[in-house]
């Protein structure tokens, strides 16, 4: 849906499925309840996420002929997608396979790209449209610092080859389309200063001869292309996670000319560990009821002299619990981002109210999607029926950006 600083939607990500069929399901059931509660009258868009499965299905004739009859029909667009997670992503487990297959393969090129291809058939005229994905790869996999650097420059070659079909669909339809990079706990790119320094390293290193060569272009016209289809996801939890300085990550951003493809609007779980110890008790059980199995939650503590300890997962944080000299957590759990207060825990909000209000003042990017994918293993006390539960979030982003 438009709104005054761009684009509005959420991730069906939420919604479970294991193929095309499935998710379609899942929108015909949950999006027209959506769109009465959020936007009845104007047009209210999808953030698409497909698994590799459902790729190849809706690309066939047939099946993407239906979707898009089926947008028109209910006042809906779709114009951006998430294609991090390739495979199964509700009712199994899923944790660090979540970048199975990770940039260093062929298989997550393959996959990108036919999604770009869904994705230039379903955008309105006239928009650009984004995907994001994995930040490379699951650092922890790669156990030598060589290993490390081998698969960050396969992993960027890999994107490049997307970068270039990109380029070829610009010129020859006009249409423009970029790839957002998604940071995250334990990634590859894990924080901004990493995503910034791969991006003037690794990216326009590998990229701009690569694209003078193929293009015919200048070095000066390779970096703008590169600048053009390559952009970041800010995941707002994500970057809330390691307590990044959101003002100063957009101003770096800006001053380097990189762009922002799109906001993922979300929200990670925060505790403070400075309470006394009958009060830090209740927070460690609380912490313990968001251990679930399905996905990683990574978990990042603040000391107090501004350092941070980062644990794989809430067991391994959980162990080391009383560790000394520690402020607070802050735990990879996307929790509805109305929700400010959640027993003794908080999420952390605040740092979407941040970032929603820079970009209202001054608007770095014009797509934006809630994304709270956890909707099946949320505590109960925090469930409401998915399609009221997105309503809501939605509308409380709305409210934020008036």
């Amino acid at each position: 849906m438009k709104v005054n600083t761009g684009h509005l939607t959420y991730c069906t990500n939420i919604h479970a499925g294991k193929n095309w069929s499935e998710d379609f399901a899942a929108l015909q059931k949950n999006f027209p309840l959506i769109k009465e509660n959020v936007s009845p009258e104007a047009v209210l868009g999808l953030g698409l996420r497909l698994s590799n499965e459902a790729s190849l299905s809706l690309i066939q004739t047939a099946p993407l002929a239906d979707f898009k009859a089926w947008l028109a029909e209910n006042k809906a667009y779709v114009f951006t997608m998430n294609g991090f997670p390739y495979g199964k992503f509700h009712n199994t487990v899923v944790k660090e396979h979540v970048h199975t297959p990770d940039w260093t393969t062929q298989d997550r090129g393959d996959y990108t790209i036919r999604l770009f291809h869904i994705l230039e058939e379903l955008l309105p005229a006239g928009m650009d449209g984004g995907i994001s994905t994995s930040p490379l790869s699951y650092r922890h996999w790669f156990k030598t610092t060589e290993e490390l650097k081998t698969a960050i420059h396969t992993a960027t070659l890999n994107i490049i080859a997307v970068i270039k079909e990109l380029v070829h669909i610009n010129q020859k339809t006009g249409v423009i389309m970029h790839l957002d990079i998604e940071p995250e706990p334990d990634g590859i790119l894990e924080t901004g200063r990493e995503f910034i320094d791969w991006f003037e390293g690794d990216l326009l290193s590998l990229g701009i001869p690569e694209l003078e060569d193929s293009f015919n272009v200048s070095a000066a016209e390779a970096k703008e292309l590169l600048e053009r289809h390559l952009n970041l996801c800010y995941d707002v939890c994500h970057f809330a996670i390691g307590y990044e300085k959101h003002a100063d990550v957009l101003k770096e951003l800006e001053e380097k000319n990189i762009k922002v493809g799109k906001i993922q609007i979300s929200a990670a779980l925060k505790g403070n560990m400075t309470l006394a110890p009958d009060k830090k008790t209740g927070v460690k059980a609380a912490f313990s009821k968001f251990n679930e199995p399905t996905y990683l939650h990574q978990v990042v503590a603040l000391k107090n002299d501004g350092e941070v300890i980062r644990y794989q997962d809430i067991p391994a944080a959980l162990e080391d619990f009383d560790h000394e000299d520690v402020a607070q957590w802050r735990a990879h759990f996307h929790v509805p981002i109305s929700i400010e207060e959640i027993g003794l825990l908080k999420s952390t909000q605040s740092d979407i109210v941040e970032v929603l209000k820079l970009q209202k003042n001054n608007p770095f990017t014009n797509h934006m999607e809630v994304e709270t994918y956890t909707w099946e293993v949320l505590p109960e006390q925090l469930k409401l029926p998915i399609a009221e539960s997105i309503s809501k979030e939605l509308l409380w982003v709305v409210d934020q950006l008036k």
